[in-house]
């Protein structure tokens, strides 16, 4: 019989709904291999072991009486130490709030709970989501970074100590540690699901996302995350479809590849994976051109620099007048850069964004789906850093919806990823297609501590 950690968050959903599996055993499974790997990995701040048990107890009494709360029911998730969790420390991997609890739960959390999942614990971060690296390592080689900040989520779900995790991004903190840990990572369009309760960085960057094994177990997760929050002021009030339920078209996708700039500064080796991957789904059918980017995309990177500092200096200052001492290197450069910031630029940066936001939703009518490698190069050696944002930042600063997928392994046996980028709000026909790449592609990276 196979392991419970070793299934995906979707067969774990059927098993438990079929009673061929139940919560209790699925949380022990978890629980055991946390025991075995997190001494050497440290993907966790917390692990909440007796609550998980009790409420996986729970769980599976009320799936004897009948009852089932969502589609998430007795599935422990892991959740990054920067979401509010009632009764549960939020420290946002660092010493400023190493001892707060909130006394509520962030609408992402409160939305798995209400699905029927159970909070297996919080997931190390890089100090408030910024640069300061976790002191996680990657699974496939512990000499080299998870990437970050979602560090711990990627690790976790990489080792198979979770099926699943949240995440957050504000360049590429999402899709480059889930590529790293070759993981898929799904970073939806800005504002589709809610920031309440979630520590900020830049209120304008910021997304919620997810850490999977699978696109389908992305869109489970989206599924129930979605949606419009009042709490929110930057919530969308688009309709929430039903992402499991999506299909492909019928016809083959058009997919741009934006060459240009991705090609010139990938290593060769990451490079020819992409390109690897593109014969096979042009061989499956798809259509295949390159992109011409718009001009704005060449100052976008720039501009994605000013509106992170300013702004994630604006939210710091309070803290950071009280407790200067207590922020690592990092993070404390860029708050007293972000303080520097003249008003005009950082309007300039913002009107950048708007622009660019708009030439590109003109350049997705004619796609499906924009492909490029997700980093440009596998995980770096040594814990000192969490990797090249580059690569992942255009799709955070225009606020596209973006998934990452592993594409193979590098010459030295780490994940390679490759990024794919949809129009906005249309996470649905984006997860769609991704399942059909991960299909033609064939690419399954089992845990490598197995």
């Amino acid at each position: 019989m196979t392991e419970p950690y070793r299934l995906t968050l979707s067969e774990m959903v059927r098993q438990i709904g079929r009673k061929k599996l139940s919560p209790v055993d699925l949380a022990e499974s978890l629980l055991n291999r946390i025991d075995l790997l997190e001494p050497s990995i440290q993907a966790w701040v917390t692990i909440e072991r007796q609550k998980v048990l009790e409420e996986a107890r729970r769980c599976a009494k009320e799936i004897s009486r009948g009852r089932i709360r969502g589609p998430l029911h007795g599935v422990p998730l892991g959740v990054k130490d920067i979401f509010y969790t009632a009764g549960i420390k939020t420290g946002g991997g660092s010493k400023v709030l190493a001892d707060f609890t909130p006394s509520f739960d962030s609408t992402a959390v409160h939305r798995l709970k209400q699905a029927g999942a159970i909070v297996l614990g919080k997931t190390a971060t890089t100090e408030f989501a910024h640069a300061d690296p976790a002191p996680t390592c990657n699974p496939w080689n512990r000499e080299h970074t998870p990437g970050g900040s979602s560090s711990g989520s990627a690790a976790a779900v990489a080792s198979g100590m979770c099926p699943g995790a949240l995440g957050s991004q504000t360049g590429g903190s999402v899709l480059r540690p889930a590529a790293y840990c070759g993981v898929v990572g799904l970073k939806p369009t800005y504002g589709r699901v809610s920031r309440y309760g979630v520590i900020p960085f830049s209120w304008s960057l910021d997304h919620v996302g997810v850490l999977t094994r699978t696109a389908a177990d992305a869109a489970l997760l989206l599924s129930v995350l979605a949606g419009f929050d009042p709490r929110d002021p930057t919530s969308g009030r688009q309709e929430v479809p039903q992402y499991t339920r999506f299909r492909k078209s019928t016809r083959s996708p058009i997919i741009g590849v934006v060459e240009e700039f991705y090609r010139k500064n990938a290593e060769a080796q990451v490079w020819e994976n992409t390109w690897a991957v593109l014969k096979r789904l042009k061989k499956a059918g798809a259509r295949v051109e390159e992109v011409k980017m718009p001009e704005s995309f060449a100052v976008v990177h720039d501009a994605h620099r000013v509106l992170m500092r300013a702004e994630g200096a604006a939210f710091h200052r309070p803290l950071f007048q009280k407790h200067a001492d207590l922020y690592r290197p990092k993070l404390r450069e860029l708050i007293e850069l972000g303080g520097l910031i003249p008003a005009v630029d950082y309007l300039s940066a913002y009107r950048i964004k708007r622009e660019f936001r708009r030439h590109m939703d003109r350049v997705m009518e004619r796609y499906d789906l924009l492909l490029t490698p997700t980093t440009s190069s596998p995980a770096p050696r040594g814990l000192d850093s969490t990797g090249d944002p580059w690569f992942q930042v255009p799709w955070s600063f225009c606020g596209l919806p973006t998934i990452t997928l592993p594409s193979g392994l590098s010459q030295d046996g780490l994940p390679l990823g490759v990024q794919l980028a949809g129009r906005a709000y249309s996470e649905g026909e984006l997860l769609a297609w991704a399942r059909w790449c991960e299909k033609v592609l064939e690419v399954s990276l089992t845990s490598p501590l197995d």
